[in-house]
C-alpha cells in the first residue's frame, strides 16, 4: 500500500471541475492523512454513534419499495432551465430512472425558495429552480425517483456570513483553501451547522425528495496540519466522531420523515485506513446510512491501483478492483450494511497523464465491473450534464 500511496504523489496534474467533490490535491491529502492516521479500529470508540460494528444499528430503511437507483446528477441550473427537458427524454428512453439535483450547492446556495422562515431569515437562498413543485410534478410525471444532494461542511456562504460557524485564521481573518477560486468550510463540531442542514435536508423531504444525500460530510483536506493553529469551537471528540455522530443525528432526524439518508464518500476510503484528518471513516459512515455513495471515478486513481499502469484507461479493471473493496470493508457491520451506490465517470479526464476519452463502451465497462460484483445501483456524474448517448445501462 505504501508503494501505492507513493504513486499519488508522482502524479502531475489536477482534478477539474468535473469531480463532485474532490481535487488532486485532496487525494493525495486524504491518502496520506489515512496512511499516518492512528485511529480506534471501527467498532471500538466508546459513546459515539456508529461505533459499536458488533452490533447493529437501528435504523430502517423508509423507502424499501425503492427502485433499484440507476441516475444521473443535475445541477440546479439545469433543474430549473432548458436542460430539464433533454434528461427528461434520456430518463424515458433508457434504463436511468433517477436524478440527484443540488438543494444546497457547492458554494452553499439554497438553491430554490424553501418558504421557511428561518433558512429565508439566513440570506443563503438563490432562486435558481424557480418553481420547485413544478419540477417535482415533471419528475414524478417521467417516473424519475427523486434525490436532493446537499453539500454539508463545505459552505463558503455560510461561512462568510457567520465566521463564528468556520475556522479563523491566527490573523482573524476567515480561513479559506487558497484555490484560485477560495472554499470556506464550516465547523463539523457545531451543532448549529447541523441543524441548520438538517432543516435544508427537511424542506427537501416536505418538497417530495425521497431521499437526502449528503456531500461534503467532513473537515477540510489537510486539516490536522492547521488543526492547532486555527481558531474554532471544539470538544473532547475526534474528528471522526464528530462526522460521524453528524450522519447519526441526521439519519434520525430524517428517517421518520419517511426519506433516505445518503452520502458521498471518498472512494478509494474503502481501500485504505480511516482518515482522522478530514474526519472520515468509510465503515462508521456506512452503518450509520441507508445508502453510501463512493465516488470510484477511474480518473482519481493513480498509478499501480489495483494493477492498472493508468486506471483511467482502464475502467473496467478499476472498478472492479474498487468494489471488491468496497464489498470487504463493508463485511464487518453485517446488518447495518447499507445499499452500494457508487459514482461512476462519464466525462474525459483530459488532465490525468495517460487518460483516454470516455464514451459508450468505458461507461459500460464501469457498469459491467460492479454487476459483476453484485452491485446494481449507479449514479453517473458530469459537471455540465451531457451525458453519453446510447449506453446500455444493464450490459
Amino acid at each position: 500500500m505504501e508503494l501505492l500511496l507513493a504513486s499519488l504523489l508522482m502524479v502531475m496534474g489536477q482534478v477539474g471541475a468535473d469531480q463532485p467533490n474532490v481535487s488532486f490535491d485532496q487525494l493525495v491529502q486524504a491518502s496520506l492523512d489515512a496512511k499516518n492516521a492512528a485511529v480506534q479500529p471501527a467498532g471500538t470508540a466508546s459513546g459515539s454513534p456508529g461505533s459499536g460494528s458488533q452490533a447493529a444499528v437501528d435504523k430502517h430503511d423508509p423507502q424499501q419499495d425503492a427502485p433499484k437507483v440507476k441516475g444521473v446528477y443535475m445541477t440546479a441550473h439545469s433543474a430549473g432551465g432548458a436542460r430539464l427537458n433533454t434528461l427528461m427524454k434520456l430518463m424515458d428512453d433508457t434504463e436511468l430512472n433517477a436524478v440527484v439535483v443540488d438543494v444546497k450547492d457547492d458554494w452553499g446556495y439554497i438553491t430554490y425558495p424553501t418558504g421557511n422562515p428561518e433558512l429565508e431569515a439566513m440570506d443563503t437562498t438563490q432562486k435558481i429552480i424557480p418553481d420547485m413543485p413544478k419540477l417535482m410534478s415533471t419528475l414524478q410525471e417521467h417516473q424519475v425517483y427523486p434525490i436532493a444532494r446537499i453539500v454539508v461542511f463545505k459552505d463558503t456562504v455560510l461561512a462568510q456570513k457567520h465566521p463564528e460557524l468556520s475556522f479563523i485564521n491566527p490573523d482573524g481573518t476567515l480561513w479559506n483553501n487558497g484555490k484560485a477560486t477560495p472554499d470556506s468550510f464550516v465547523n463539523p463540531y457545531k451543532k448549529e451547522v447541523w441543524d441548520y442542514n438538517i432543516k435544508v435536508a427537511k424542506e427537501a423531504a416536505k418538497a417530495g425528495f425521497k431521499e437526502i444525500q449528503f456531500d461534503y460530510v467532513r473537515f477540510p483536506e489537510g486539516f490536522e496540519k492547521r488543526a492547532d493553529s486555527l481558531q474554532y469551537d471544539k470538544d473532547e471528540r475526534t474528528r471522526i466522531q464528530a462526522v460521524t455522530e453528524f450522519v447519526h443525528y441526521a439519519r434520525e432526524q430524517l428517517e421518520p420523515l419517511g426519506v433516505r439518508v445518503s452520502v458521498d464518500i471518498f472512494g478509494y476510503a474503502a481501500s485504505v485506513p480511516a482518515a482522522e484528518g478530514i474526519g472520515q471513516d468509510f465503515e462508521k459512515i456506512s452503518e450509520n446510512v441507508h445508502v453510501i455513495c463512493p465516488m470510484i471515478y477511474p480518473s482519481h486513481y493513480s498509478t499501480g491501483w489495483f494493477g492498472a499502469k493508468v486506471p483511467d484507461a482502464a475502467p473496467y479493471v478499476t472498478i472492479n478492483g474498487a468494489a471488491k473493496d468496497t464489498l470487504k470493508k463493508l463485511e464487518p457491520i453485517g446488518q447495518s450494511k447499507p445499499v452500494i451506490r457508487p459514482w461512476l465517470q462519464d466525462f474525459t479526464a483530459s488532465w490525468v497523464q495517460g487518460y483516454i476519452k470516455y464514451g459508450k463502451h468505458e461507461v459500460e465497462e464501469q457498469i459491467r465491473a460492479l454487476k459483476d460484483n453484485g452491485v446494481d445501483e449507479f449514479l453517473l456524474w458530469n459537471a455540465v450534464n451531457t451525458y453519453t448517448p446510447d449506453v446500455n445501462y444493464e450490459p
